[in-house]
């Protein structure tokens, strides 16, 4: 039985958590959000860089700290409940099973891993230990993306025919673990995946045949990974997918479905801050609606702590995860073929919904990153 399954710890209402892997994301956005949860409390560090365990230890008023040596040592410490994993991808798989055969509960980054085989044996342990899985899908939580779902569901726009999605950003640091090979990077795992999995939640639907291009220019930093790629999903009743994401262009994230009487374009539409805004057309009349800035890491810690607490299973399963990974798996398929790929049939589960929104106050600051830098330097 591990703490959080144990009433005496639930009595207050906390799950306690290591966060394993201290890069820009973990120390920019999940670092500061745990002020902002009711419900979650950061215990422990886990990494590799000794300095970034001082400092972020003292600044967080975190007691317990360990290299990645001592990982067994924090998972059976008795001070932890559940793992945030924001390691590189190819580590996902290991740190989740290591954390579920102890007992404890794993929020996993996406992607979840960087094959199916890896996703299925995260999954299998996890509930062979009885651990709860959610993947870091946190756009399953944030109101504008749940407030898309239900505007394309209740018809307003008519029959929903297309997305279309860009989300682009520059990546300049060639040691940027973005852009390589060995880490599990590339376009399609880091930010293709907002756009499939938009696109899944948006038609309430799994694609059935994939098709993709990639484009470089010989540029050094994408010597490893694609600068670009363009990709087209089929999904049923002839609907289509498409979305173009790069490494080397501007600032751009961005979706809009279209219909048979209307569209719906958010934009921006993946950020992890800030405002996000909808436009929503019918009948050639525009009307424009924002969402404010508040903290979608809070909201995630929040809702998973809520599902250790009440035994309850997350909506971003283990399921999801695997799902995008068999198709960014099947677009680098196409990719290599220059063919249209097939896509077996995916497992059908729960969707998110808008009654899992979560609303946080933003992250009560920008805090100094500590041998960490975003990813465009």
């Amino acid at each position: 039985m591990t703490s959080s399954q144990n009433p005496s710890a639930n009595n207050h209402h906390k799950i306690r958590y290591a966060i394993v892997g201290l890069g820009w994301f973990a120390q920019q956005a999940a670092m500061p959000a745990f002020s902002q949860s009711e419900n979650s409390e950061l215990v422990a560090l886990v990494s590799d860089d000794p300095t970034k365990l001082q400092e972020l230890g003292q600044k967080y008023n975190v007691q317990h700290t360990y290299p990645y040596e001592q990982y067994e040592e924090c998972l059976t410490s008795g001070a932890v409940d559940a793992v945030y994993i924001a390691l590189p991808n190819h580590l996902h798989r290991e740190y989740t099973v290591r954390a579920a055969e102890q007992g404890i509960h794993v929020l996993c980054e996406k992607p979840m891993a960087v094959t199916a085989e890896e996703c299925e044996e995260m999954i299998s342990t996890c509930e062979s230990k009885n651990v709860k899985l959610m993947i870091a899908y946190r756009l399953h939580l944030e109101p504008a993306n749940l407030e898309a779902i239900e505007v394309v569901q209740s018809g307003q726009i008519g029959e929903p025919r297309i997305f279309n999605s860009v989300f682009t950003q520059q990546v300049t640091d060639e040691s940027n673990i973005r852009l390589q090979h060995e880490t599990g990077g590339g376009t399609l795992d880091d930010i293709g995946i907002y756009c499939i999995n938009a696109a899944r939640y948006l038609f309430q639907d799994e694609p059935t045949e994939v098709f993709a291009f990639a484009a470089n220019r010989g540029e050094k930093r994408f010597s490893e990974v694609e600068e670009m790629v363009t990709a087209i999903l089929r999904f049923s009743n002839e609907r289509l997918a498409t979305f173009t994401v790069s490494f080397g262009a501007a600032s751009v994230s961005t979706y809009q479905v279209v219909g048979t009487k209307g569209d719906l374009r958010l934009d921006p539409a993946y950020s992890w801050n800030g405002e996000l805004k909808h436009y929503l057309t019918i009948n050639g009349e525009t009307q424009e609606r924002s969402f404010p800035d508040h903290s979608q890491l809070a909201a995630e810690f929040t809702y998973f702590s809520n599902c250790i607490l009440q035994d309850s299973q997350p909506e971003p399963s283990g399921q999801e995860g695997l799902n995008d990974v068999r198709i960014i798996r099947s677009l680098y398929q196409s990719i290599k073929t220059g063919q249209p790929v097939k896509i077996a049939r995916l497992d059908e589960h729960q969707r998110p919904t808008v009654d899992q929104a979560i609303a946080s106050p933003p992250n009560p600051e920008q805090p100094d990153l500590v041998n960490a830098a975003t990813p465009s330097n």
